[in-house]
């Protein structure tokens, strides 16, 4: 098998089983927040090859940057797809306890199921590749232990840059989360295929810590603790910014609008008021 197949077959794969859970779960509507963790499996699943093809696919498979942003925002777009009503994110699932449209137990399990998810994925690719199915898993599998990190930039630009693609990128949610999900899929994945090529050079702009805990925190060159504060700290500081904004407050934490007022859409001409009296 060619390279490009094998690695369609593994995406196929990991589909059909994000998939499966999915519909087992709905079945049972007590057990919604466990959805949570066949998303973020499936993210970090497919999200890990897409970095492979990114580090070696150029020399063990002749595939180019342009083939790995397609397959990128292709994953994407099938994840918003089969994943719909679970994020994934432990950013966005943070974003809805503070718009109070989940408890704080739901919302501490669906965080549980989502870095157990990124673990597991992390797990299932390590296994995966040493099983060395072609040149580029072999290559992977080799370098596996000295992989290189997605943070290319001090702690306190990867911060900055986490904070900035985040509150750009959750506005943009945001504005997006009513309209019609064949609107707001597409573009949610093109927006998130954008930062991450435009932040390559910087952090990879992941603003899903699970995402990132599943794929570079296990390379040298940082911490444990400093990983945190770039790829936790940094996209829920944004996001909570981007909130702020956009609502005016934070309804869990703030009951009045911090920031609009609040004023009648129509008023009388001036003079009209005085005339009714």
């Amino acid at each position: 098998m060619s390279g490009l197949n094998v690695t369609l077959g593994y995406f196929l794969a990991v589909v059909v089983f994000g998939a499966a859970f999915r519909t087992l779960f709905r079945k049972w509507p007590r057990l919604s927040v466990a959805a949570e963790f066949p998303a973020s499996f499936v993210l970090v699943a497919c999200w890990l090859e897409v970095q492979t093809i990114k580090e070696v696919g150029e020399w063990a498979g002749g595939l180019g940057p342009d083939v790995t942003l397609t397959i990128l925002f292709l994953v994407l777009l099938t994840h918003g797809v089969i994943c719909a009503g679970a994020t994934g994110n432990p950013s966005l699932t943070l974003m809805n306890f503070l718009l109070l449209e989940t408890h704080t137990l739901p919302t501490l399990l669906a965080l549980a199921a989502q870095f157990l998810g990124a673990h597991l994925a992390l797990l299932g690719a390590g296994y995966y590749w040493a099983l060395e199915l072609n040149d580029m898993h072999m290559i992977k599998n080799l370098m596996s232990r000295e992989c290189s990190t997605a943070l290319r930039v001090s702690l306190v630009q990867g911060v900055i840059s986490e904070c900035v693609c985040a509150f750009i990128f959750y506005l943009i949610y945001l504005s997006l989360k009513r309209r019609s999900a064949l609107i707001r899929v597409p573009l949610v994945a093109a927006v998130l295929t954008f930062f991450s090529h435009s932040a390559s050079d910087y952090t990879m702009a992941f603003l899903n810590p699970s995402l990132a805990y599943g794929l570079t925190f296990y390379c040298p060159g940082f911490t444990f603790t400093e990983y945190s504060v770039v790829y936790w700290l940094g996209p829920i500081f944004g996001m909570t910014l981007a909130l702020l904004l956009y609502m005016g407050h934070i309804p869990r934490i703030f009951t009045k609008n911090l920031l609009y007022s609040q004023k009648t859409r129509f008023r009388l001409p001036k003079g009209e008021g005085d005339k009714k009296k």
